[in-house]
């Protein structure tokens, strides 16, 4: 049975989301997942438990011709990795596409990120000196998973590159997020979006985060500290243990000084569900932005077409990612299911008790009362 998300068991979160609550709300925008489960009993190294996988996104779909993705990133916290991020801020854009994996398998998503864009674009990359810099970012699994097993494949990320489409998407134990931890609760992938309005243009902003971070004391949501309140099943006791990756994407049109300023919103929507930022986290955002479509023959000339909003339209725009940030955490909290840890070994990490959570929420008036 599917779990419910966040809106539909009443959680009264700000906003109008998209269609699909999605971050494949964002037009042409496409995400895949290669997830991988086998084994049980304790950790044999190289041998399992596998509990991991690759997420994948599209940014522009498959499209024919190369085209450059408007971006920008910032890092809260940097005890993790997100590939390119050097090029995103001289340059102000990405090609190809964005991977999210586990700590020990960036070298190997990365490869086959490489390869996918060699090979879909066989022509620009086999007769013109074109360089091929994917965006990988990881957190770490390796209290479910053997992750020093090296399980992911090149492969696999390929399986997750095949498969992006940009309908509905699974949350929670899935893809990159298989194997996460969030607020001492299982976490994973979560993702939500908005709809917005600047001036007269109605634009979308999709989130898609792998939650891996927190501690169970300071799990807030919707100012609610219920983490204080379910104290079963604690994992960590003196520091946080993980990270988050968020990725933030509209088709509203912003230049890469502003999608930069956009991506420092994800500190403000992560902290909204009570994480500080610990230092054992890698807290890394990618924003960017599919408008103002241009084939990279085109980024040597004079252009005088790009659209933009102005900085001061750009409240809307932070607002909704800042809030989808929020409910995306929760929903990857909501559909992710129980495992247990294999270092050390035997540890139940529980998927959060919905029904005792809504009971808190109630007490504190943030249920909306006829979805329940």
């Amino acid at each position: 049975m599917t779990a419910k998300r966040a809106r539909e068991l009443g959680l009264d979160f700000a906003g109008t989301p998209g269609r699909q609550n999605a971050i494949t709300d964002v037009p042409g925008l496409m995400v895949g997942y290669t997830t991988l489960m086998a084994g049980e009993g304790p950790l044999i190294a190289g041998r399992g438990p596998v509990r991991t996988g690759v997420t994948a996104i599209l940014p522009r779909g498959r499209e024919p011709v190369p085209q450059p993705v408007w971006a920008g990133t910032h890092s809260l916290n940097g005890n993790g990795e997100m590939t390119g991020t050097h090029w995103i801020q001289d340059g102000g854009y990405l090609l190809g596409p964005v991977m999210i994996t586990n700590t020990h398998s960036v070298g190997r998503v990365h490869q086959a990120a490489v390869e996918w864009i060699i090979d879909t674009y066989p022509e620009h990359w086999g007769t013109e000196h074109l360089w091929a810099m994917p965006v990988v970012a990881e957190t770490y699994d390796g209290t479910l998973n053997d992750i020093n097993g090296l399980h992911v494949t090149e492969a696999h990320a390929r399986q997750a590159l095949d498969q992006a489409t940009d309908g509905p998407i699974l949350e929670g134990n899935v893809g990159g997020g298989t194997g996460m931890i969030c607020y001492e609760f299982k976490g994973g992938t979560g993702t939500a979006s908005r709809r917005i309005s600047v001036g007269d243009q109605a634009f979308h902003v999709g989130v898609l985060v792998q939650a891996n971070h927190g501690r169970r004391q300071d799990l807030t949501i919707l100012g609610v500290p219920v983490g204080r309140y379910l104290q079963n099943d604690t994992l960590f006791h003196e520091h946080e243990m993980g990270s988050i990756i968020a990725v933030i994407a509209t088709d509203a049109p912003m230049m890469p000084h502003q999608l930069e300023r956009l991506a420092k919103r994800g500190a403000i929507g992560i902290a909204r569900g009570g994480t500080c930022g610990g230092n054992g986290s890698g807290d890394i955002f990618l924003a960017m932005s599919t408008a103002n479509p241009m084939p990279i023959d085109r980024m040597g000339r004079i252009n005088s077409d790009f659209s933009w909003i102005g900085d001061d339209l750009c409240d809307t725009v932070y607002q909704a990612a800042v809030e989808a940030i929020e409910e995306s955490v929760v929903n990857a909290l909501l559909a992710a299911e129980d495992m247990t840890t294999l270092r050390p070994p035997g540890q139940r990490c529980a998927a959060i008790d919905i029904d005792a959570m809504l009971e808190i929420m109630g007490q504190h008036g943030r249920l909306r009362t006829s979805s329940r």
